[in-house]
Order: C-alpha cells, then sequence, then structure tokens
C-alpha cells in the first residue's frame, strides 16, 4: 500500500510543483527551444518523469515501472490502434489512385489556397474529429492538403489550428461524457449543461478560428480579402455548435456542424469569389480536365466513398445497441486489475476525502473501437477500389514504417500520463493551480492547457482533471460548471499544442524529427487563444453569472 503525497516537500503545495513541473518544462524547452526531435524529446521527458516519480514522490521502482506500462498499453490500444488505421486508410485510397480525383474534386469549388485552407483545415478537419479521434485529423487533413500543393509545413499549422474548436465533443460527444461521468456523475442534469456551456464558447471561437488560420498562413492582407468567406463558415458552424449541444447533447455536435459548415461555404463560394486568387510562392494550381470527363459527379463520389462508410460506421459504433451486442462478444483484450499497480496506489486528501485506491484496470474491447472499424473500412475500400490484397498489405507495411517514430511518440505520451498520474505529479500541479485561491479563475483553463499536453486528448485531460475542477470549485465557493468548461475549453486551446496531434501530423506529411519547429510555430497562437478564452470566462462567469446555471 502506498499513499500519494502531493506536498511531499516540506509540506508545501508550490515547492513540489516545481518539480512536478520539470518534465513539461523541460519538453517545451526541448521541442520549442532546441528543436530536438519528437521522440527524442519525448523519450528524455519520460526519464524525468520517471525520476521525479521514485525520488521526489519516493514511488516504489516496481509500482512505477507498472504505471509506465499501464501507460503504454493505453497508448497502444486504443490510440496507436485509431491513428496507424486513419493514416492506413488514407494511404490506401492514395495508392488507389483515387486521391487525385478527390484532389480534382476540391480544385473545382476554388484554386484559391485560402479557401481550400477553410476547407480542408477546417471544415473536414473537424468533421474527422468527430467521427475519429485526437491527432488523426491533423494527420489527414494536413496530408490532404500537401497533396493539394501545400507546403508541408503550411498544411500542419493550418490543421493544428483548425482542429481546435471540435476536441471536446470528438469523437461523437466522448470528451463531455467522460468528464461528466468522472467529476459529475451524481447530478443527472449535468450532461446537458456542461455540453450546452462549453459548445457556447466554442461557438464564439468558431468565429474567429477561420480568420486566424488564414492571417497565420498568408497574412493580414490576403486574409482581409477572403474574411466574408471566413464569417461564412465560422457562423455556419458556430449556430449548429450552439443549438446541438445545448439541446442534443455532445454525440452529434463535431460531426454535423463540421458538415453546415463546409455545405455552407461550397454555397457561399459559389455566389461570392474574391477580387483575386491567392497561391503559395511558385504554386502551380490544379485544373480539373473538363474535356476527358474523368471526373464526373458519379467518379467523383465514387473516390469519397470511403469517407461516406467512415461516417456510416461511426453512426453504428456509437449506437448503445451495438456497443451492447460487442460487449457480449469475447473480442477483447482484457488484461483486468493491472499487477503492481491496482492495489498498491493509493489516492489521498484533499483529492478523495480519504485514502482511496487508485483504480487500474485495463479491458479494451475490440471490436467496438473507433479504430477496429477503421480498419473495416480499410479493407471494404480495397475491394471497392479493387485493388489486390497484396497492396492492402504493403501499405499496412509501408503505413508501420511511415508512422513508427510518431507510434513511439504516443506511447510514450501516455506512459507519461499515467506516471504522472499514479505517482501524484498531476494532482500536485492542479493542487498548486488550486491554492492560488481567488485567482483560481484565471488557472483554471490553464490546467486543462496543461492536461491535454501531458495527455493529448482532451478526454485524458477530462478523466484527469475533471473531479480535482470540481473539488476547488466548490472548495472556493464557486460553480462547478465554471470550472468544469474552463478544462475543456482550456483543453481545446492547447489542442495545437498536443505531442500526439503534431507527432501524426508530422510523420502523415514526412516531417518526422521536425516537431519542434511545428510546436514553435504554433506555440504562439494556442497561448493567445488561451488568453481570450481566460478573458471571455472572466467576463461569463461574474458579468453573465447566468451563463452558468447551478448544477442540480
Amino acid at each position: 500500500m502506498w499513499i500519494q503525497n502531493y506536498y511531499i516537500l516540506g509540506n508545501n503545495i508550490f515547492l513540489t510543483a516545481l518539480f512536478a513541473v520539470m518534465p513539461i518544462l523541460f519538453l517545451f524547452w526541448a521541442l520549442a527551444i532546441k528543436k530536438m526531435k519528437g521522440y527524442l524529446a519525448i523519450f528524455f521527458a519520460w526519464i524525468i518523469t520517471f525520476i521525479v516519480a521514485i525520488t521526489v514522490y519516493r514511488m516504489p521502482l516496481l509500482t512505477a515501472v507498472s504505471a509506465a506500462g499501464f501507460g503504454a498499453i493505453q497508448g497502444m490500444f486504443p490510440l496507436v490502434w485509431l491513428a496507424f488505421n486513419a493514416v492506413f486508410l488514407y494511404n490506401l485510397i492514395v495508392k488507389s489512385g483515387n486521391f487525385e480525383t478527390i484532389k480534382f474534386s476540391i480544385a473545382s469549388i476554388s484554386n484559391d489556397r485560402r479557401v481550400q485552407a477553410i476547407l480542408i483545415g477546417f471544415c473536414f478537419a473537424a468533421f474527422l474529429e468527430g467521427t475519429t479521434g485526437p491527432g488523426v485529423a491533423v494527420g489527414i487533413a494536413s496530408a490532404m492538403l500537401v497533396g493539394l500543393g501545400f507546403p508541408p509545413l503550411s498544411a500542419v499549422v493550418v490543421c493544428l489550428i483548425g482542429n481546435a474548436i471540435p476536441g471536446p465533443y470528438g469523437p461523437v460527444g466522448m470528451p463531455t461524457i467522460i468528464m461528466v461521468s468522472t467529476a459529475l456523475s451524481d447530478l443527472p442534469a449535468a450532461l446537458s449543461l456542461v455540453s450546452g456551456s462549453v459548445g457556447g464558447i466554442l461557438s464564439f471561437f468558431a468565429l474567429i478560428i477561420p480568420a486566424l488560420i488564414l492571417i497565420v498562413m498568408c497574412g493580414w492582407k490576403a486574409a482581409k480579402e477572403i474574411f466574408p468567406l471566413c464569417l461564412t463558415a465560422g457562423i455556419c458552424y458556430a449556430i449548429p455548435n450552439f443549438f446541438i449541444s445545448r439541446y442534443m447533447g455532445p454525440e452529434l455536435v463535431s460531426i454535423l456542424s463540421p458538415l453546415v459548415s463546409l455545405f455552407g461555404v461550397i454555397v457561399f463560394n459559389k455566389l461570392w469569389k474574391p477580387v483575386s486568387i491567392w497561391r503559395f510562392e511558385g504554386d502551380t494550381p490544379l485544373e480539373p480536365d473538363s474535356n476527358s470527363g474523368r471526373y464526373s459527379a458519379a467518379k467523383i463520389a465514387y473516390a469519397w466513398s470511403p469517407f461516406v462508410l467512415v461516417v456510416l460506421f461511426m453512426i453504428v459504433w456509437s449506437l448503445p445497441a451495438f456497443k451492447e451486442f460487442s460487449s457480449a462478444l469475447p473480442i477483447r483484450i482484457n488484461a483486468g486489475f493491472w499487477p503492481a499497480l491496482h492495489g498498491v496506489v493509493y489516492r489521498a486528501a484533499p483529492i478523495v476525502p480519504e485514502p482511496t485506491v487508485y483504480t487500474a484496470y485495463f479491458n479494451f474491447d475490440l471490436l467496438s473501437a473507433i479504430g477496429t472499424a477503421l480498419f473495416i473500412v480499410a479493407f471494404l475500400t480495397t475491394l471497392i477500389f479493387r485493388m489486390k490484397i497484396k497492396s492492402f498489405f504493403q501499405v499496412y507495411v509501408s503505413t508501420l514504417i511511415q508512422l513508427k517514430y510518431a507510434i513511439t511518440i504516443m506511447i510514450l505520451v501516455i506512459s507519461i500520463a499515467q506516471l504522472s498520474n499514479y505517482s501524484g505529479i498531476s494532482f500536485t500541479l492542479g493542487l498548486a493551480f488550486a491554492a492560488t485561491g481567488s485567482l483560481f479563475m484565471v488557472f483554471s483553463p490553464i490546467i486543462g492547457f496543461i492536461g491535454i499536453f501531458l495527455t493529448g486528448s482532451v478526454t485524458s485531460s477530462s478523466a484527469l482533471f475533471g473531479n480535482m475542477q470540481r473539488v476547488s470549485a466548490e472548495t472556493l465557493g464557486l460553480n462547478p460548471l465554471i470550472t468544469i468548461t474552463a478544462n475543456m475549453t482550456g483543453a481545446a486551446m492547447g489542442k495545437l499544442l498536443s505531442p500526439q496531434a503534431i507527432a501524426i501530423g508530422a510523420a502523415a506529411i514526412g516531417l518526422t524529427g521536425q516537431e519542434g519547429s511545428i510546436l514553435g510555430k504554433v506555440m504562439k497562437y494556442s497561448f493567445l487563444l488561451l488568453a481570450v478564452l481566460i478573458v471571455v470566462l472572466l467576463i461569463l462567469a461574474y458579468v453573465f453569472p447566468w451563463y452558468f446555471p447551478p448544477l442540480e
């Protein structure tokens, strides 16, 4: 029995937090300043986390090794399984030759790179986030933009910024559902209130993100020329995002909102054109060959069929009846209670009222996993496009080689996250912010921001800090809905800096080893969005308190 101690150095939360934050500070320094290769930076951060856990927190060596292994297997399943199969599906489409048709179908809407950035980097990437999961959308959307002729660095930066909004609702509302089940499970109306509260704030950011994408990509002057289309994309996203999240729940928010925005941009682009067509220096535009008939409506629909299948499979995979059916089948990886961890580590006050076993249980339902759905779609794509089975396996192996460093990063990131959780590092950081008293309203979204940097997903950030946000709010006399919302929206702004999203995006477009350059490019925009969010939250909390109704 080992009880966590969040104040272990001099019984002082801030002194302990100085050591707890060391892995995060190192990672920022290694990636953003030293431009170290991502997998090396993550590996050294993992070593530092391990050392802090066993020396500062005095975690038993075997328990620390077990926690790291527990995180590693969670990194493999479901994260790597999901990301790998999503990129594998994309690579199959490219191998089939049908991606050329997809490229020209997009070019037929507009050859203006600004329009393409909004269509793919904002609308389509958000849709992918709603149907697949964290990091995957950045990889696929970035690869599509590179296929259209975008410079790789510009492509991944566009997609990282554009992917901020859908995080709390993708895939199929899971981050919001996990947050409520973790922190507010005793309150029946909490899911609706949290979903609506988060959705309203993100609807505001949906209005500004399209413009920010273009300002970053091509500068203020070129972005200003196309603001009417940016506003259209934002409004068409924000309105359904607001109403669906408030009145229908979190499941369909990041599936329907991006589709409405995509349709709105396409229609608006038919009615309004910018004064000039903007392209990158030395850029050669794609021109559909309208005379040859190669890109007929039927041909275009055929090329897009894998993505239609993805939507259909995500709908089926999200149905409670399917989940019940899947759970009854023995198609799973069940390690049960994790050895040398479950029953050994106990959480302590103030995270819980009294020492409580920190559960460590691994049970992965292989059939109901989204990664499995994508693997099935990949196999069906092989049949639909009449590819040889040999090509299926060739692409599988080449994808494995392509993603080898990204896979390493994903496994190490989740290993760091669980090592931080079970050692108490994560809770020390959260409690240090909570100890700031009246300033906690400022630090509350920063906790979610740090959570996604530690774990790579809004879901994991919610599970990690959700209950602590509630306890801190109640201790300080605040409405927990405010701090829960702050955690989720703060995590959304931190998605730009998610190590796993950057790793997947870099691997998908051939920038493996340049993760530090990508981080350096998006860091200031992520902090800018976080600063705006803090201001928005303070205004809502103190000027319009009715926005956060009491949780009952």
